[in-house]
C-alpha cells in the first residue's frame, strides 16, 4: 500500500482509504488511540465556531489537515481530520504538549466535511442561486426578457395581428417566407455537415501514463427521484479508469428526496464518494444543484454525468490527455452520447437517430472549425478553474448546457470533442419524451433571449461564423419546430380547398409550393445527416425512419409550442425525466485495458456498491 501511495503521489492515508481495505471510522479511531487523543465520531454543525468564509475555504481545501474549532460540552476543542500527517512527528509534539492534546479531537474526514457542509448551507445556497446573476447579470436567465425585447415582442405581435386582419394572404406569405429562412438555415447546416462527415474513428488506445502525473478528477452527478438507478450508477462509475486516490465523486441530491438518499446510503460507499444534500429553495433545477456542489469540488478537472449514464471506462483518461495536448483556452470537452435502447420503440429509434447526427456529425464538425458548440446535457469535461471563471451553470436556465457552451465561447474559450462515449437510454414513449423536449426548447429560447440582449456585442464576441451558428442552433431549431406544424397545416388547408372545388389562386399555390419545398428538404437533410453518422451495421431499416419522420417532427412541433407557453407561464420550471434501471450494454471494441507503465499502474477497478 505504501508503494502504491508513493507511485500515485498521494499520502498513505488517502491511498489506504481509497482502496476500501479499511473503514474510515476505524482507521481514524485507531489513529487517535495511537496519538493519545480523543476520537469524536459525530460532529454537530451548530457546535462549530466557523464564520461563513472559513467554511467555504475548508470545503475547497484539496488536502492536508481539515480542521475546525468546536464546542465539546463546556470546553472549546480543535477538530482535526487529517488525510496527510507525519504521525511520528505529531505523536512527539503531543507528548511534549500534553495540555494541548486534551483539547484536540480526531474526526473522520467525511464526518467533519458533512458538518461543515451543513454549517455552510446558507452561503452555498446563496452563491448557487445568485452567483451568476450578481457577477454577470446580463448573462443570467433570471429575467426572460429585458426592456427592449419586451417592446419588440409586443410590436411584432401587434404588427402580425394587424397584418392578418388587413391583408391576410400577403401577411401569410411574408410570415412563411420569414419562417422559411430560419428553417432552411437548419437544413443548410445539416447538408453541409452531412457532406463533410468523417467516418467515426476507432477509439485509440490511451497512451502510457504514470499515476503520479494524473491530477484529481471530480465527477459530479445530480440526482432527483433516481432511487431505482442508484445501483446501476455506482457500478457504471466504478468502471471508470482513474486512480481511486485521485478521484472524487459528488452525488448531488435534494435534501428532501428521501428515497434517493436512502438508496445511496444503503450502499457501501468508498471514501472518495461524497453525498451533497441541496437545501430546498427555488429555482429547483439541475444547474442550481450543480452550482451548489461546485464550490466543494477540488479536482483540477471536472466531469458532469446524469444518473442514468454509463460512461466508457477510459473517458476520463482520454479527456485528460486531450486537455494536456491542448492549450489553456481549451476549456471543455464533450463526449458523444450513444442511445443504447434504440430498438425499444419508434420514439427511442428516432431519438437515437437524432443523437447520432448531433454527437457524431454536428458537434465534431463545429469543434474542428473552432466554432461555438452547444454542450450536451451530460459528459461535459471542464477545466474547473475556467468553469468557475465564467460563472458556472445558470440556475435559471433549463438548458444550462447550451448556455454554458455559448458563454465559454463569448469569453474566449474553446470546446472540443472526444471519442469515448457515454451510453444512456432514450425515452420510449411520447408521455416521457414530450416534457423533456419541451424543457429543451424552452431552454434554447432562454439561451437565445439572454445572449441576444446585446446582439452587436454577441457578434463582436463570437465573430460572424459562430454568430450565425448560434442563430441556427438556438432560435433556428426552435422556430423550425414551430414552423413545421404551420407548414403542415397550411398544406392541408390548401389541398382541402382544392378538393372542395375552389379555384387555385397564385398566393395559395405559392404557399403550397414553399411549404412543400421546406418539408421535403427538411426531411431529406435530417435523414441524410443521420444516415451518414450511423455505423454501417445500424443503417438497416432506414425506410422505417423515413415513415416515422413526419410524425416525429409533428411531436417536435407540439413540444416547441408547449415550450413557448411554459416560457410565458413558468420559465424556470424543470420537468423531470424519469429513468429506469438500464439493460447491460454490449461490450465494445474499446473496452480494453489502459496501457500503463508496469511500475505505475492506476489503482485497480473496484465497484462502489
Amino acid at each position: 500500500m505504501e508503494l502504491r501511495a508513493k507511485l500515485a503521489g498521494v499520502p498513505f492515508q488517502v491511498e489506504l482509504m481509497a482502496s476500501g481495505l479499511v473503514e474510515e471510522r476505524e482507521l481514524f479511531r485507531t489513529l487517535a488511540e495511537h496519538l493519545g487523543i480523543e476520537f469524536m465520531a459525530k460532529v454537530r454543525p451548530e457546535s462549530l465556531f466557523m464564520p461563513e468564509r472559513h467554511c467555504m475555504e475548508a470545503l475547497r481545501r484539496p488536502g492536508g489537515v481539515l480542521k475546525a474549532v468546536a464546542a465539546d460540552g463546556a470546553q472549546t476543542v480543535l477538530l482535526i481530520a487529517p488525510d496527510r500527517l507525519d504521525i511520528p512527528a505529531m505523536r512527539r509534539f503531543l507528548q511534549r504538549h500534553d495540555r494541548v492534546a486534551k483539547h484536540i479531537r480526531m474526526v473522520p474526514p467525511s464526518e467533519l466535511r458533512r458538518a461543515v457542509q451543513l454549517r455552510a448551507r446558507e452561503p452555498l445556497l446563496r452563491t448557487a442561486v445568485n452567483g451568476l446573476f450578481e457577477a454577470m447579470p446580463h448573462l443570467s436567465a433570471r429575467f426572460v426578457l429585458n426592456a427592449w425585447q419586451g417592446v419588440a415582442l409586443g410590436a411584432f405581435t401587434v404588427l402580425l395581428i394587424t397584418g392578418l386582419l388587413m391583408a391576410p394572404m400577403t401577411s401569410l406569405l411574408a410570415l412563411h417566407g420569414a419562417l422559411s429562412i430560419l428553417f432552411l438555415g437548419c437544413v443548410t447546416l445539416r447538408m453541409v455537415v452531412g457532406h463533410s462527415v468523417r467516418e467515426t474513428p476507432r477509439p485509440a488506445l490511451t497512451k502510457a501514463v504514470r499515476t503520479e502525473e494524473m491530477p484529481v478528477y471530480t465527477v459530479l452527478v445530480a440526482l432527483y427521484k433516481e432511487a431505482e438507478v442508484v445501483p446501476d450508477l455506482l457500478v457504471a462509475l466504478g468502471r471508470l479508469v482513474w486512480p481511486r486516490s485521485k478521484l472524487e465523486i459528488k452525488l448531488v441530491c435534494e435534501s428532501d428526496d428521501k428515497e434517493t438518499l436512502t438508496a445511496i446510503r444503503s450502499q457501501e460507499l468508498r471514501s472518495y464518494i461524497d453525498v451533497i444534500e441541496v437545501p430546498p429553495g427555488g429555482p429547483r433545477t439541475k444547474p442550481k444543484a450543480l452550482s451548489y456542489a461546485l464550490p466543494m469540488s477540488t479536482g483540477e478537472f471536472l466531469v458532469l454525468y446524469d444518473a442514468e449514464d454509463r460512461p466508457h471506462p477510459f473517458q476520463l483518461v482520454e479527456a485528460w490527455e486531450r486537455f494536456r495536448e491542448g492549450d489553456e483556452k481549451l476549456a471543455c470537452l464533450q463526449a458523444p452520447l450513444v442511445i443504447s435502447n434504440r430498438h425499444e420503440s419508434w420514439i427511442s429509434a428516432m431519438f437515437g437517430f437524432e443523437y447520432s447526427a448531433l454527437f457524431k456529425g454536428i458537434l465534431p464538425w463545429l469543434a474542428r472549425r473552432h466554432l461555438v458548440l452547444p454542450l450536451g446535457g451530460t459528459s461535459n469535461h471542464f477545466r474547473r478553474a475556467v468553469l468557475e471563471e465564467v460563472g458556472g451553470w445558470d440556475p435559471c436556465n433549463v438548458t444550462e448546457d447550451a448556455d454554458l457552451g455559448l458563454r465559454l465561447a463569448r469569453l474566449g474559450y474553446r470546446t472540443g470533442t472526444i471519442d469515448y462515449p457515454t451510453y444512456e437510454d432514450a425515452p420510449t414513449s411520447a408521455r416521457i419524451w414530450l416534457p423533456q423536449r419541451t424543457r429543451w426548447f424552452k431552454g434554447w429560447a432562454q439561451t437565445w433571449l439572454v445572449h441576444m440582449r446585446n446582439a452587436r456585442q454577441l457578434y463582436r464576441d463570437l465573430g460572424l461564423a459562430s454568430f450565425v451558428v448560434t442563430q441556427v442552433l438556438t432560435a433556428g431549431m426552435l422556430i423550425s419546430a414551430l414552423a413545421y406544424s404551420v407548414f403542415g397545416l397550411t398544406i392541408l388547408w390548401v389541398i382541402a380547398r382544392l378538393l372542395l372545388g375552389y379555384l387555385p389562386t397564385p398566393p395559395n399555390l405559392a404557399l403550397l409550393l414553399l411549404d412543400m419545398v421546406n418539408i421535403v428538404f427538411g426531411h431529406g437533410a435530417f435523414l441524410a445527416l443521420g444516415w451518414c453518422t450511423l455505423p454501417a451495421t445500424e443503417r438497416r431499416g432506414l425506410w422505417k425512419l423515413v415513415l416515422w419522420t413526419p410524425a416525429y417532427w409533428m411531436l417536435l412541433s407540439a413540444a416547441a409550442w408547449r415550450a413557448l407557453w411554459q416560457l410565458y407561464r413558468c420559465p424556470h420550471a424543470w420537468e423531470k425525466t424519469p429513468h429506469r434501471p438500464s439493460r447491460p450494454i454490449k461490450k465494445t471494441v474499446a473496452d480494453t485495458q489502459l496501457r500503463t507503465q508496469p511500475s505505475a499502474r492506476p489503482s485497480p477497478l473496484s465497484r462502489m456498491a
